[in-house]
């Protein structure tokens, strides 16, 4: 393994100004005219519609009965808010939300995880998950008015159903994929992941941070999978944004009480290691999984199998599966860590293919465009940098990156060669991605054949009415 020094990130010279945090929402003290009138309605005035549209009519009071209770706890969105709810999105961020009434404005242990949500007519949404600290503070889970013991209820039936789909994706060459994939599941801020016979949850709201969630989620994963272990692990940034409470080291059920975090798991007959307590996400990257297979099914149609060079390899994903049909393959990454698991891996599939495989850490724009000016040459090479645009206003910083790293990499393809082009940002559209190649191939005098676009591994569903579902984009590409 060769070792460099520096992480990977955006040279200086391809990023935007950075961004200027936005100044916080005033609250007025008191509330407008219209929220007092859309409260009203929220407690008690004409009765709201349900979720397609026609009045509730049994909940009007009848002659005897007792009033309905104002709720002490609901959330008013705007208008432009309640019409992405009614076309299917679940998110409302907190600049969408017009007023807030709740039982509690004291300690955070006194915010209600749940709310009721309407329009700012007053008219019922559903209820949602609540974040106070988060950019996206509600996060619906129904159309309806849930208790908390109904949203328990909708989150072991929802989780079931997630599990059962992914049934069909677990065979003796594949034991590890996501059972659930938060909004695209109906279950916004939660991820499990299967790795093997460990299971790793993910909580990533703060109306999901309590005992009865977490046991519910263990609860279920349990009956339906019987695994050694279930581990929480948190994502840091999010737990710092959202203000979510420190989870237990311990697991959340554990066959035997020494229950290990590390095991191995198996991709598409390959075996890789897995620590729950060390790497990104939640440990590994699932979601190339169907993308691994396919760049190597691509390198042998092409007949692309004498050198691969795999940019941002991580723990060796497309490295080793391109290692059982080329002759040499190399894998650069920024992190030692993640080498050195990469290492292991290789070690773990030895007997599997008799390629060379080397590492070498490395800054990948560093690297490439020091290989490309010495005209080094590859059959097969594969981009997977981590998201360059983590927000709207960063795409314009993004796309010169993705134009850098395709243009060198264009530069260093043999003609025949296969190009395998990532990106893993929402921000970023096909059109983004395909624009950045379009230029890249334009400067470097290349011709390049679209020969398939891929996005994420089936366990990773995209909900059409939920676009930040789709975030993972693969262009698979032949090089004149």
């Amino acid at each position: 393994m060769t070792h460099g020094v520096k992480e990977f990130s955006l040279p200086a010279e391809l990023m935007t100004k950075q961004e200027k945090p936005r100044p916080a929402e005033s609250r007025k003290s008191a509330p407008s005219q219209n929220n007092r009138r859309t409260k009203e309605r929220i407690g008690g005035g004409r009765p709201p519609r349900d979720s397609d549209g026609g009045n509730q009519k049994a909940h009007r009071h009848q002659k005897g009965a007792p009033p309905h209770p104002i709720p002490t706890v609901g959330a008013t969105i705007s208008r432009r808010a309640s019409d992405r709810i009614r076309a299917g999105h679940v998110w409302v961020y907190a600049s969408d939300v017009e007023s807030i009434a709740a039982t509690a404005t004291g300690g955070s242990e006194d915010v209600p995880s749940l709310l009721p949500v309407a329009d700012n007519r007053g008219l019922l949404l559903g209820t949602a998950l609540y974040s106070p600290s988060s950019q996206i503070a509600l996060r619906m889970i129904s159309h309806k008015a849930v208790s908390e013991a109904q949203w328990l209820e909708l989150l072991a039936d929802r989780l079931r159903k997630a599990i059962a789909r992914r049934r069909p994706l677990l065979t003796d060459e594949t034991d590890s994929c996501r059972l659930c994939f938060s909004e695209a599941d109906e279950l916004p801020g939660i991820i499990v992941d299967k790795y093997g016979e460990l299971i790793v949850l993910q909580l990533l709201a703060k109306g999901l941070d309590s005992a009865e969630v977490r046991s519910t989620c263990a609860r279920i994963i349990k009956q339906e999978l019987s695994p050694a272990a279930i581990v929480e692990r948190p994502d840091p940034r999010v737990r710092e944004l959202e203000g979510l409470s420190a989870p237990s080291l311990a697991p959340l059920w554990a066959v035997s009480p020494d229950a290990v975090t590390r095991t191995s798991f198996r991709l598409n007959g390959l075996e890789f290691q897995f620590d729950a307590n060390s790497g990104q996400k939640t440990g590994a990257f699932l979601d190339q999984r169907a993308n691994y297979a396919a760049t190597a099914d691509w390198a042998t149609r092409l007949g692309a199998t004498g050198r691969a060079l795999d940019i941002c390899t991580y723990q060796g994903g497309f490295a080793l599966h391109l290692a059982r049909i080329c002759r040499q393959v190399t894998g650069i990454d920024a992190s030692r860590t993640s080498l050195e698991v990469a290492e292991r891996n290789l070690a773990a599939n030895r007997d599997r293919f008799g390629a060379e495989v080397d590492w070498v850490e490395a800054d990948a724009f560093e690297l490439l465009r020091d290989w490309s000016d010495g005209k080094e040459s590859f059959d097969v090479i594969v981009l997977d940098p981590p998201a360059f645009a983590k927000s709207q206003r960063a795409v314009e910083g993004a796309m010169r990156g993705y134009k850098e790293l395709n243009l060198r990499a264009l530069k260093m393809l043999r003609p025949g060669g296969l190009l395998v082009t990532c990106s893993c940002s929402h921000h970023v559209g096909w059109n983004d991605l395909e624009g950045a190649v379009a230029s890249a191939a334009t400067d470097a005098h290349r011709r390049v054949r679209l020969r398939e676009r891929r996005g994420a591994a089936p366990d990773h569903p995209v909900v059409l009415n939920i676009p930040e579902t789709e975030y993972l984009k693969c262009l698979v590409l032949e090089v004149e």
